[in-house]
């Protein structure tokens, strides 16, 4: 049986041609797969989900108002990422991830970029993210995004785009490697398969990168690194754990940690033990704003963190930094901040709270994508095309009585992959979450591991797992295999 009957390639389809034909990187990963039919396919889905299920590869979603731990599906069919391509992302999402850096550094401190004319300071100033509060946070210099999720996708032109800049707690590193390991196991026919890099590195980089954040005042070169976490019922608890174990540090909570400014320790059965830099993945802010996990430890970690002898990463008020209408000047910023044309395309988008570009487009809202600009995780998000009458008229009434919280972009019919469904395979949009690891000197490194996101129901463009969506094993193949 062949594998792809019914298959109609979508727009940019990655696997197969308009004509049907299979493109030459996904030609041996079909025939592999092509001795157990679907049924084999289906047989591998079911065990890929059981061994989710058992290994805890999960999250928490919101359903009907109650939070709902769910396994975070994986398609057996992988994606693979062609060499040209993952070196032009690396190239693109390093420069970005280097400038969206400065623009943090810049606008908690002289905010040139304002003075000069290119964001206006309201633009700034109405963020929600924007917190002042959270200014002398990073002494010493060091990066205040240390770890960058990007989203991107792959246009209908075939070039890769950037949807959205994730700079306070970006998730999906430990699910990258979690999805190799499973498909791994339950997919023998592909592994090993030659050349196929391993995404088991990404806790040797992302450990040297949080070592690259140590305080000014730690007394020992190579600082002590902890995860910072508030325990099973954050919805990446995980995540937390696979990463830790993968930088063999501990996990620690809030009631884990004591001390004062001078220097912070975590108790437990081993006795004290000094900590120098936690990777906070808590909730965005909690530190200075919104409801504290423990109000006594956000006030040590803040004291702590203002007298350079703890670094916390990310830094608290990195929201500034991928603020849905600050996307807009991410652009300016890379010319502004260093007097370089960007390497990598962005989408077009409005901010709606500029007077002049709501007006222009307030009359095509509905042939727009609508989001609102403090949101995540495709919560808000008010796809034009896809609306009822109805329904773009509530869109357009609820942006109207507050433009400044929305911005519109172009929609963009990104790219397809062969996914598996109850009608046997059939295309689905996919995106792309890669991670960029900053360290001191405008070091960036962006490790070999990217998580693929697939919006599971037809035609669907919400690719996120809190909106239904699933993920898939994303291949990068050394270019001489």
């Amino acid at each position: 049986m062949n594998l792809l009957d019914g298959y109609e390639p979508g727009p940019l389809d990655e696997a197969v041609t308009p004509d049907g034909s299979v493109r030459p990187g996904y030609a041996a990963i079909i025939d592999a797969l092509t001795p157990g039919g679907i049924d084999g396919l289906r047989a591998t889905a079911r065990d890929l989900d059981r061994c989710r299920v058992e290994e805890g590869i999960s999250f928490i979603a919101e359903i009907d108002g109650v939070p709902t731990e769910q396994p975070f599906p994986l398609d057996p069919i992988p994606r693979v990422i062609g060499p040209a391509d993952w070196d032009a992302i690396r190239a693109g999402l390093r420069q970005r991830a280097r400038a969206l850096n400065a623009f943090l550094d810049d606008v908690y401190g002289p905010m040139r970029i304002v003075q000069a004319g290119i964001i206006p300071e309201a633009v700034v100033r109405d963020c929600p993210g924007f917190l002042p509060a959270a200014a002398d946070l990073a002494p010493g210099g060091r990066p205040r995004a240390t770890v960058i999720g990007f989203d991107l996708l792959h246009a209908p032109t075939g070039d890769w785009v950037v949807l959205e800049d994730n700079l306070r707690v970006p998730s999906g590193l430990a699910y990258a490697v979690a999805n190799r390991r499973t498909a791994a196991a339950s997919l023998p026919a592909l592994h090993p398969w030659p050349g196929l890099r391993s995404p088991e590195t990404v806790g040797r980089d992302l450990l040297a990168a949080l070592r690259q954040a140590r305080p000014p005042r730690c007394p020992r070169e190579i600082p002590h690194v902890a995860v910072l976490s508030d325990g099973p019922a954050n919805s990446a608890w995980y995540e937390h754990r696979l990463l830790a174990d993968l930088m063999d540090v501990p996990v620690l909570t809030p009631d884990d940690l004591a001390g004062d400014a001078d220097g912070v320790v975590a108790t437990g059965p081993a006795g004290p033990w000094p900590v120098d830099v936690l990777y906070r993945r808590l909730g965005d802010d909690e530190l200075i704003a919104g409801e504290p996990v423990d109000a006594a430890a956000d006030a040590l970690l803040v004291a702590a963190a203002r007298a350079g002898t703890v670094a916390v990463a990310n830094v608290p008020g990195n929201g500034v930094g991928d603020d849905k209408a600050i996307y807009a000047y991410v652009h300016p910023m890379i010319r502004f901040y260093l007097d370089e044309e960007p390497l990598i395309g962005d989408v077009g988008t409005w901010v709606l709270g500029h007077p002049g570009q709501y007006e222009g487009v307030r009359d095509r809202l509905a042939e727009l994508v609508v989001k609102p600009v403090d949101g995540s995780g495709g919560s808000g998000v008010l796809i034009g095309p896809d609306l009822t009458e109805a329904e773009v008229a509530a869109m357009v009434e609820q942006v109207d009585a507050a433009p400044h919280r929305f911005i519109a972009q172009d929609v963009i019919r990104f790219s397809c992959h062969p996914t598996l469904t109850r009608d046997g395979l059939r295309p689905r949009h996919v995106d792309l979450r890669v991670f960029a690891l900053a360290g001191r000197d405008g070091s960036v490194v962006v490790p070999d591991v990217a998580l693929s996101r697939v919006a599971l129901e037809s035609e669907g463009l919400l690719v996120n797992s809190s909106q239904g969506g699933g993920s898939k094993d994303t291949w990068l193949i050394d270019p001489d295999a």
